[in-house]
């Protein structure tokens, strides 16, 4: 008697393996910026290397890294600002374009496109915005030594009274600030 094989029932979200490796690599590489975003925010303990890593001097503390640079600042501010402003207009490509070259490097164009318009829909039109804290730091966790501002902004739209979001800017080797990572959550 001949074994009987069950039929494979398709899955209700299955996807192709091109456009498999295309979602995990554009869910990795959000996570990553979301990542270094939130660790630039909260001030974290040291973490003990693994047994199979050598041992490494201790990273200073989170509030050592913490500087005040008004200028820094407010040019980190308005950086962020103006390219919130390009989403509020849903101009994804400009936005894209006028990030930093880590951003581009770690989501591509073609995820970013396919998904921010996705992830903003629901937030409607911008009822206003106001920055409520600018933070300038030397250095972030993966990310090599530089100049940096998070600036956290408290939004109001039209469909969510209540968002906060988080955009970190770089200072980049031709003397601009740019948009190394941005989230949202909303209250």
């Amino acid at each position: 008697m001949a074994a009987v094989t069950p039929a494979r029932l398709p899955q209700p979200w299955s996807f192709q393996p091109m456009q498999k490796r295309r979602f995990l690599f554009a869910a990795a590489a959000t996570a990553l910026v979301a990542g270094a975003v939130h660790a630039q925010l909260k001030p974290s303990p040291a973490i003990a290397p693994r047994a199979s890593q050598p041992a490494a001097p201790a990273a200073p503390s989170a509030a050592a890294d913490v500087k005040k640079d008004p200028d820094k600042e407010k040019a980190g501010q308005n950086a962020a600002h103006a390219w919130l402003l390009l989403l509020d207009r849903r101009d994804w490509g400009t936005a894209w374009d006028s990030s930093s070259a880590v951003f581009r490097q770690n989501v591509p164009l073609s995820s970013w496109m396919d998904n921010i318009p996705k992830a903003r829909a629901p937030f409607g039109n911008l009822v206003e915005r106001e920055p409520a804290e600018a933070i300038y730091k030397t250095t972030l966790p993966g990310r090599p030594n530089g100049d940096y501002v998070s600036v956290l902004f408290q939004s109001k739209f039209d469909k969510k009274p209540g968002v906060q979001e988080t955009v970190t800017t770089v200072l980049e080797p031709d003397g601009r600030w740019r948009v190394t990572g941005y989230t949202y959550t909303e209250k």
